[in-house]
């Protein structure tokens, strides 16, 4: 089954959509006084860990994945950019936007990772990018400050650039999100007009202390048909995923 590629859903470039294809526990007594031992030894591994190998524990897998839907890592052929650093838009403070948008990290991370999830049913062109991205102590804090101010500020819409690719923004809106979990959560959806045709694309941010996972939604194979879209986000990822970060 083939898959639309990150840049694709990005929407906006030529080059990209031309790329479009359509799809297709331990066994201890469990008595209260083994628990402080078993969350100490818990808290102690993911101290030793480095922020990668962190990222890797918590994302979503396949055995995580709800319904028949399938997690894979993203495909790098096609991506909008390779680096934050590449991407420049036309107003600063909406930058943030287009980095959730197309799953880059937000501000100074340590390290940062990128799962699919494809819809699992009949709309094979729609797909739920989950991005977790680590920091040092309160540059998650940083980040989702940012990316609130973002959509706070840049409801007329943006336009950001790459070195081969285009994407422009007609609107952003705030909404609620569709799972609010860890220490804060944030929900928006934008709408881009391509051929004439509208699509409405839909993100959500959860902070978990220093972890931000930025959740994205899109329907490439409508956006490559000229069909209009809403590619909302599945609450049962979200769930699973926010279920992870603790």
């Amino acid at each position: 089954m083939n898959r639309p590629t990150t840049a694709a859903l990005s929407a906006l470039s030529l080059l990209s959509l031309a790329a479009l294809t359509a799809c297709g526990g331990g066994s201890g007594s469990g008595s209260d006084a083994d628990k402080p031992a078993a969350t100490a030894s818990r808290e102690q591994q993911e101290k030793q860990a480095t922020p990668e190998e962190r990222l890797k524990q918590l994302a979503i897998t396949q055995a995580d994945a709800p319904g028949d839907r399938k997690v894979t890592e993203p495909d790098d052929e096609f991506v909008f950019a390779k680096s934050a650093k590449e991407v420049t838009v036309d107003k600063p403070v909406c930058a943030p936007l287009a980095l959730a948008m197309n799953q880059l990290p937000l501000g100074e991370p340590q390290a940062d990772l990128t799962r699919v999830i494809d819809s699992g049913g009949a709309n094979i062109g729609a797909f739920t990018y989950v991005t977790l991205t680590a920091y040092e102590s309160g540059g998650a804090e940083s980040a989702m400050s940012g990316l609130t101010k973002a959509v706070d500020a840049c409801g007329g819409g943006f336009t950001a650039e790459s070195d081969e690719n285009t994407s422009a923004y007609d609107s952003v809106t705030a909404e609620k999100p569709v799972a609010a979990a860890g220490d804060e959560s944030l929900g928006f959806r934008s709408t881009l007009t391509f051929r004439g045709v509208t699509h409405t694309v839909h993100t959500q941010a959860v902070r978990s202390g220093d972890v931000l996972a930025v959740y994205f939604s899109v329907d490439g194979s409508a956006i490559a048909n000229s069909r209009p879209s809403d590619a909302k986000l599945p609450a049962a990822v979200v769930k699973a995923q926010n279920g992870k970060l603790g």
